[in-house]
């Protein structure tokens, strides 16, 4: 078992910067791939970004492609997902999930942390 726990969450102008942090604990961080979903209001679950057990591979979204950038520190048992130049559409509730590289989802989530993008 792998928990989660996600944090960084809140309001924030468009043009803003956010930084998303999920502690791990539990099995070994280090062998997991981590990664960020975001459901909007109405909408289904959503992929955002993704990263390997090492760091070393990403994948990101379309829609957040050179805007966020996720990293990890295993040392920490953290994943962070840095989010820049915020749009309103970036308004979701963001979940940390851990157990698969790519856009499909892992097995564990955590509970979320909102984001709210607005003037």
């Amino acid at each position: 078992q792998v928990q989660l726990v996600e944090s960084g969450g809140g309001l924030v102008q468009p043009g803003g910067s956010l930084r998303l942090s999920c502690a791990a604990s539990g099995r070994t961080f280090g062998n997991y791939a981590m990664g960020w979903f975001r459901q909007a209001p109405g909408k289904e679950r959503e992929f955002v970004a993704t990263i390997s057990w090492s760091g070393s591979v990403t994948y990101y979204a379309d829609s957040v492609k050179g805007r966020f950038t996720i990293s990890r520190d295993n040392a920490k048992n953290t994943v962070y997902l840095q989010m820049n130049s915020l749009k309103p559409e970036d308004t979701a509730l963001y979940y940390c999930n851990a157990g698969r590289l790519g856009p499909r989802p892992g097995d564990y989530w955590g509970q979320g942390t909102q984001v709210t993008v607005s003037s």
